[in-house]
């Protein structure tokens, strides 16, 4: 932290020099309050800035515990930082990156880890390896939908795997034009068969089996999945139209 000159640096809300002090106040009863702070002013609504990158070092610390705070806040608010594959940031701090990396699939190997915590960590252990687009777009998984466009007719799709059941519906289906649909107004969602996975849906199915989460490993089946298009009857492979579409 003493090399590095905050004053110089820039985050959500201007001079980062602001950043040594917050983390100095880690380790104590307010770390929730700080490490809100940090995501505040660090990834802000997923903008980073170069204090962003500059803070790595300590992130890794914290995760390494060589620095007070808690390892998961610093393993996915560094996963935060470095999802954008292409950021030349990454081979500045490629040894903090790494170090990071270890660390996150030690915590990703945790027992009893809550699920969306569980694909928090995968998303970090995911950027951490410069996987591109799913560091991010594996939210979804924990959101238990994804906004999609029809490859044919454009229509705007939900496609939805959770709480209010599986299938795709054109339009939101819980306050939108979906949401006034029959069962039989809406398209199929097939899950993938898991001994029919190949590439990275076959590479996260097994984490989560490994790890001892059945219901992630379920919903991978959805999102590396089929669906169809109620409107069109187009069907799509929802992994590479959330790949294609992500934002």
């Amino acid at each position: 932290m003493t090399t590095i000159d905050w004053h110089e640096l820039t985050h959500a809300y201007g001079p980062a020099d602001d950043i040594p002090g917050l983390f100095a106040r880690l380790g104590g009863t307010e770390d929730d309050t700080v490490w809100g702070e940090l995501w505040s002013a660090l990834c802000h609504q997923g903008s980073v800035y170069e204090a962003s990158w500059a803070a790595l070092p300590t992130l890794a610390g914290i995760a390494h515990g060589r620095a007070p705070g808690g390892p998961v806040e610093a393993v996915v608010l560094a996963g935060a930082i470095t999802a954008y594959a292409e950021d030349p940031g990454r081979v500045e701090y490629e040894r903090e990156i790494g170090e990071l990396l270890a660390v996150g699939r030690e915590l990703l190997a945790a027992p009893g880890l809550p699920s969306a915590l569980f694909v928090n960590l995968l998303q970090s252990v995911l950027a951490f390896e410069g996987a591109g687009v799913w560091s991010e777009a594996l939210e979804g998984v924990n959101s238990e939908e994804y906004e999609l466009e029809c490859p044919r007719c454009a229509e705007g799709l939900f496609v939805a795997f959770g709480r209010y059941g599986t299938f795709v519906s054109a339009g939101d289906h819980v306050t939108g034009p979906g949401a006034a649909r029959s069962a039989a107004g809406l398209g199929e969602l097939v899950p993938a068969r898991p001994d029919r996975l190949t590439g990275l849906g076959a590479r996260l199915y097994g984490e989560a089996v490994r790890a001892g989460q059945p219901e992630v490993a379920e919903t991978l089946t959805h999102v590396f999945g089929q669906g169809r298009c109620p409107s069109c009857d187009t069907v799509f492979a929802v992994a590479e139209l959330v790949a294609e579409q992500w934002v």
